[in-house]
């Protein structure tokens, strides 16, 4: 699907003059495929916002401060 949809939308599309520019405009089409473009197997979400969300997610939260049992440090 990705590779379908570069070739579609920027290499078909596109005379490049330059490596440089084709350098960037790559950049920018993979800035918007990123950050701008919602992704229906990401929930609709942007990939970017999809990572962000899941790191999140994903950490453990944090011990200090709490009262739980296993944070409680044992006097010795």
């Amino acid at each position: 699907s990705f590779n379908g949809r570069l070739r579609d939308e920027l290499l078909n599309e596109t005379l490049f003059t330059s490596l440089a520019h084709a350098r960037e405009a790559l950049a920018a089409w993979k800035d918007d495929y990123n950050t701008v473009r919602p992704h229906s197997a990401l929930g609709n979400q942007p990939p970017a916002i999809y990572a962000k969300l899941s790191v999140t997610a994903m950490q453990p939260p944090s011990l200090i401060g709490s009262n739980d049992q296993r944070a409680l440090l044992i006097a010795g």
